[in-house]
């Protein structure tokens, strides 16, 4: 798949499977055709398959559990068949590198270099929680499946779990060797997984979070 005239920073399937899309430094989002590799068309006379409005580089994309929507950083909901943007987020006073929806699709969170982690609704675009506590850029947000907990990972090498509902910070994981830039819940809520700057991925068991 060509297209992009930059880096691509960040890919997401669709869950449904049917789509990939990328965001790049050229400050575009891309959908593609998972099946065929073809760039997918889009109204509004944007280039095909190319959703334009970001004025800076496009570091997250994730799709929406029913794959209807798409976010973006910098950071912007977008309808994923139309290409409408639904809402811009504002709210992050620097670049924002990481976005994930919950699971039952009324939030989003976002990660930024302002250390901070932000929640919205994500139907409205009301901003409505600021997790503070990062002393350092946030490269990763993950819900867990059951809503109840958010785990971000900084470029200090510190994971931080909160809970969701109270905004309380519950732990920091530390003694990592590098940057966390990605993080993942099992299903089961008995293991966090994260991917290290390093080139290494580490397990935690539970959320006291024993690391293995």
């Amino acid at each position: 798949m060509t297209g992009h005239s930059s880096s691509v920073n960040s890919v997401a399937f669709s869950p449904d499977s049917t789509r990939l899309a990328s965001g790049s430094d050229d400050s575009t989002v891309k959908i593609w055709d998972a099946s065929s590799s073809d760039c997918l068309q889009t109204p509004k006379g944007y280039s095909s398959g190319t959703l334009e409005g970001h004025s800076s580089s496009v570091n997250s994309v994730a799709f929406s559990p029913d794959s209807t929507r798409l976010a973006s950083g910098t950071v912007k909901i977008w309808d994923a068949s139309s290409g409408d943007c639904l809402q811009t987020l504002k709210g992050h006073s620097s670049n924002v590198y990481s976005v994930a929806f919950s699971p039952d699709l009324t939030r989003l969170a976002s990660g930024s270099d302002d250390s901070t982690v932000k929640i919205w609704d994500a139907s409205s675009g009301d901003c409505l929680k600021t997790l503070k506590g990062h002393s350092s850029s946030i490269y990763s947000v993950a819900f867990s499946p059951n809503l109840t907990r958010l785990a971000s990972g900084s470029d200090n090498s510190t994971v931080k779990i909160w809970d969701t509902s109270s905004s309380d910070y519950l732990q920091t994981l530390e003694g990592y060797s590098s940057s966390i830039y990605s993080i993942a819940f099992s299903p089961n809520l008995t293991r966090l997984a994260l991917g290290l700057g390093s080139g290494t991925v580490k397990q935690g068991l539970g959320l006291s979070v024993d690391r293995i």
